[in-house]
């Protein structure tokens, strides 16, 4: 038995969730997946994963293991990584994690320069407007937009986004614009929840304070795109990044509303495990992402301003 081999799969099954998800992420035969696992059981005198017609999961066992062995696969991967930047540059697969509209308008579009600069670099990139659980998925840095606050994560402030509050032309000819605060209570909001369902609630500064404003609606979202297309089709107010609905603003087919009211600017944050905080791998990603943005920040105040 290749032990190292067998953590390795054992890591993916847990956090994929299935012996044939495993398989198919590492390339291997499923038969040899289930053999590892069963040698590494046998080796280790317990039973790691529970098996069900339905699901996979890790044993009390299984669960400590879990943590243990993706340490030591981190740090091996680490130690690796670190000599490779002795002799050139950092090398691997990096797993990143973050939101939909945001990595694809301000990422994706410069991933040239990343891969010009670190080429030995594969990204296998994420795009989510949930939350993912680092750890349990698998992922090794994540950026993230709102407060953190998961203190079992590294948080490095990058931006702040501006933010305004907005409708399209067809609700506010329905509906009235809303001049003051005390306007709200008569108007529709387009709700955006997170992944825990919570929805979030419209902010607004009043003398040095944020005011917190809850409103009904008929419809809720957990997509940033779905979000404006909702408000473009006359849904309701929404709240939402500047950057986001420039282009809708400018063919006028959103308007700003309550713009007398300063809206808190939306922290991105670069977030890690503790565990990876020496990883090169993700340093020099993060590097690259933070001085990508304060670049932006630096030409276009109106979207971000640098933390």
């Amino acid at each position: 038995m290749d032990r190292l081999q067998a953590m390795q799969v054992f890591r993916r099954i847990v956090e994929l969730g299935g012996f044939g998800k495993a398989a198919d992420d590492l390339g291997l035969p499923r038969a040899s997946v289930s053999l590892l696992i069963q040698q590494l059981e046998t080796h280790l005198g317990v039973q790691l994963l529970q098996r069900t017609t339905r699901q996979v999961r890790a044993t009390l066992d299984g669960e400590a293991y879990y943590q243990r062995c993706g340490q030591l696969l981190d740090d091996l991967d680490d130690l690796e990584s670190a000599l490779s930047v002795q002799r050139s540059q950092p090398r691997g697969t990096l797993r990143v994690d973050m939101p939909i509209a945001f990595g694809c308008i301000w990422i994706l579009p410069h991933l040239p320069d990343f891969y010009r600069r670190y080429p030995g670099l594969q990204l296998d990139i994420g795009f989510h407007d949930r939350q993912v659980h680092l750890q349990r998925e698998g992922v090794d840095c994540a950026i993230r937009a709102g407060n953190v606050v998961d203190q079992a994560l590294v948080a490095r402030p990058i931006v702040r986004l501006q933010q305004l509050t907005c409708a399209s032309p067809d609700y506010l000819a329905r509906s009235g614009t809303p001049q003051r605060l005390e306007d709200l209570p008569a108007h529709r909001a387009i709700n955006f929840a997170s992944g825990n369902g919570r929805f979030f609630p419209f902010e607004f500064e009043v003398a040095g304070q944020v005011r917190e404003v809850q409103l009904p609606g008929e419809l809720t979202v957990n997509n940033a795109d779905a979000y404006v297309m909702a408000c473009e089709a006359g849904l309701g107010l929404i709240q939402v990044p500047r950057y986001h609905v420039q282009r809708q603003l400018a063919e006028g087919r959103l308007v700003q509303v309550l713009d007398e009211y300063a809206v808190p600017l939306w922290p991105i944050s670069a977030v890690y495990p503790p565990h990876r905080q020496l990883s090169p791998r993700v340093r020099v990603f993060i590097d690259w992402v933070i001085e990508l943005l304060h670049g932006v920040a630096d030409t276009q105040r109106e979207l971000m301003v640098r933390v």
